[in-house]
């Protein structure tokens, strides 16, 4: 175990037992200088946190029981302890996501297994108080598959500069557009609507204002350009250089180098796909696919020069170099091991 040091901290969101997975609950990585990552402890036991955000201007983190179908808040203490804040709150089956509003006026909460979006108003320390479940969504794909009902299943939230709320609807293939209400919680603003089958999963904005999104199912990348307050959709294209395998799944997508390349984690085959953002933030260009360094690569990080990648499934997170140049990953520089890690979030 890596000592209490000056460097700032990355969360961990894990899996525990009752998920299937070997933590026991929200970790505390220290993030050194020249790249390599320290185990620092386990900052809470809790159930299952597959997903973790961190509040804009408080010591406090958020954190998903994916399988008890709560979230719940922590306080920081100590150099890197977490202590609860509050009682955990209900949410929805496999709840899988948590954000934070850039206000810390809320939290949003995506639940994977019924499709529900939550919100839960902050109070000045953090806590969670009201909650205010959205309205039910609509499948627009029902007419053209009316013998064959699908499930809405939401996956992601991502607070847009503009101050609105999109979600990721896997099941429907649909992004949700969102506005926040005082009181009354999430108020539908409009949807976009993806190509079928495609399973959108993580979002990402960039600095232009488009929204950058991974698809789970097809593998693909999406850009959405807000076009008089309205996302349209504006480029499709394939997540890898070289082609996906049948049982591959799109995972997470980040941003680098100031916003010049955009990065995609892809399961079962294993590797982290560069992509250069051309055209003015409206195109994704594969440059090159580099084995990831484990299994089942479920969520990684930029962090200046440096990329994480967290693999749930082999229990480590590796750790890459990035070219000044290229922005590409060349060898695993440091390798941490760490039980079935799936979120990699740094503290404020």
């Amino acid at each position: 175990m890596t000592s209490p040091a000056q460097h700032p901290v990355i969360w961990t969101g894990t899996y525990t037992p009752d998920g299937g997975g070997r933590a026991d609950g929200i970790g505390a990585l220290a993030a050194n200088p020249d790249g390599s990552l320290g185990w620092l402890g386990t900052a809470a036991k809790t159930d299952s946190p597959s997903f973790v955000a961190v509040h804009p201007t408080l010591p406090v983190v958020y954190a998903v029981a994916e399988q008890r179908k709560m979230v719940r808040a922590f306080r920081r203490s100590g150099d890197f302890g977490l202590e609860p804040l509050g009682d955990p709150q209900r949410a929805g089956e496999a709840t899988c996501h948590v954000a934070v509003d850039r206000q810390g006026r809320f939290v949003t909460v995506a639940c994977w297994g019924d499709g529900q979006v939550l919100l839960f108003e902050l109070d000045a320390d953090g806590g969670m108080t009201g909650r205010f479940p959205a309205a039910p969504s609509v499948d627009p794909h029902t007419s053209l598959n009316p013998g064959e009902p699908r499930q809405s299943r939401a996956h992601a939230s991502l607070m847009l500069a503009d101050g609105r709320i999109m979600t990721t609807d896997l099941g429907h293939d649909t992004l949700r557009v969102w506005n926040y209400v005082p009181g009354t919680g999430l108020v539908a603003d409009h949807e976009v609507v993806l190509p079928f089958g495609s399973g959108p999963r993580h979002l990402v904005q960039h600095q232009d204002g488009n929204v950058f999104v991974v698809s789970e199912y097809s593998v693909e990348v999406f850009i959405v350009r807000p076009d008089a307050g309205t996302f349209e959709l504006v480029f499709r294209g394939p997540a890898t250089s070289g082609s996906s395998l049948p049982d591959d799944s799109g995972a997470e997508i980040c941003l680098g180098f100031q916003g010049s390349y955009a990065y995609v984690g892809v399961r079962g085959s294993n590797v982290i796909s560069v992509l250069k953002v051309g055209a003015g933030g409206t195109e994704l260009i594969p440059v090159k696919d580099t084995p990831s360094g484990g299994n089942w690569p479920r969520h990684h990080l930029v962090r200046g020069n440096w990329l994480h990648v967290a693999h749930e499934r082999s229990d480590n997170v590796a750790t890459f170099a990035l070219d000044a140049v290229t922005g590409c990953p060349g060898d695993v520089v440091h390798n941490l091991q760490t039980p079935s890690p799936t979120a990699l979030v740094p503290s404020i």
